[in-house]
């Protein structure tokens, strides 16, 4: 059987240090988790990735969804991710491209995936991302990258997330599958940490015009009273949409900053990066107490601190990413 990382099993994987259980929001969002975790696999930096933060907005009923850009990836480390067409067999595509040193990302049905155990697994339905190291389509098992780790799992949990139990004329299963071609040669830490410099800036370019903190603090105790009545799983999604996407970005962020050079480079924006994310955090708890409680008004001037931070996180880059192109 072919894995795209010989090296790796399930059984002894060290997860790397970004999702360290001592960090504020060891997981972020199942796109940039699992990321962090293939570069890792590869021996590659994933702190080099993470300038796109900068540039993460409220959308009115939530967070920027975080991403890596595809184009970073490839200006980075060399990694071509495009999109693969499902034409056939899903568990034939992804042998094919494992075959060829390539690895699938696809979007998988948690209710199968059992370490998603106590959360989604065999309770409720939802789409996350998975990428397939190795597949066993016999033995009905594969190892796979999701959110902070790397599980393997097997069975009828196999058949499950392949969909083997949908009857003829059904519609087919046709999941979005993205698939990582790799470079022959690995590009050097000089080249990463070049291109990381390069983009810093693109991204800072980039930043809301407003401040997004202060945008959410505007609609957020409405929006916390008109979901109380709603049934409590619901917090949890509105709590990852909202304060944890917020709140994981901006810990990145400053893992960013540290990366690039740290307070010698940039000052204190890495530590008003990690107020937002401190804040956050504080933030989901005072909100299950006022759902509890039935008590919104005091959720109006939580968010100012954090609002406060992105303000003199912006100023600090501003400064320091203006003095180093002047200088350049």
């Amino acid at each position: 059987m072919t894995k795209v990382f010989p090296a790796i099993d399930p059984d002894n994987y060290v997860q790397h240090a970004l999702h360290a259980s001592e960090r504020m929001w060891p997981e972020t969002n199942c796109y940039v988790d699992l990321w962090i975790e293939v570069l890792s696999a590869s021996g590659l930096p994933p702190e080099a990735m993470l300038g796109f933060t900068l540039s993460q907005d409220f959308e009115g009923d939530q967070f920027t969804f975080f991403k890596v850009p595809l184009e970073d990836l490839e200006a980075l480390y060399g990694i071509r991710v495009t999109e693969l067409a499902i034409f056939d067999n899903v568990e034939n595509h992804v042998l094919t491209q494992i075959e060829r040193g390539r690895l699938c990302l696809l979007e998988m049905d948690s209710f199968y995936m059992p370490d998603t155990q106590g959360v989604g697994y065999g309770k409720e339905h939802g789409k996350t991302t998975v990428a397939i190291n190795r597949i066993d389509v016999e033995n009905r098992s594969i190892d796979y990258f999701h959110n902070a780790g790397f599980f393997r799992l097997e069975g009828d949990d196999f058949s499950g997330l392949f969909q083997h139990h949908l009857e003829e004329g059904a519609a087919p299963f046709l999941p979005y599958t993205e698939f990582a071609k790799f470079p022959e040669a690995p590009v050097s830490e000089r080249h990463i940490r070049t291109a990381a410099e390069r983009l810093l800036p693109q991204h800072f370019a980039r930043r809301p015009s407003q401040n997004p903190v202060r945008a959410f603090a505007k609609v957020f105790p409405a929006q916390v009273e008109a979901m109380a009545d709603r049934p409590f799983g619901f917090f949890h999604k509105y709590a990852f949409n909202t304060l944890r996407q917020l709140g994981a970005n901006f810990e990145l962020t400053a893992s960013h900053l540290i990366w690039l050079g740290g307070e010698q480079r940039f000052g204190q924006a890495q530590h008003h990066a990690l107020r937002i994310a401190e804040v956050a955090k504080t933030v989901q708890f005072q909100l299950a107490r006022a759902i509890t409680r039935r008590k919104f008004d005091a959720l109006a001037t939580v968010l100012d601190p954090a609002a406060e931070a992105w303000d003199l996180l912006m100023q600090d880059l501003k400064q320091s990413i203006g003095s180093a192109s002047e200088a350049a």
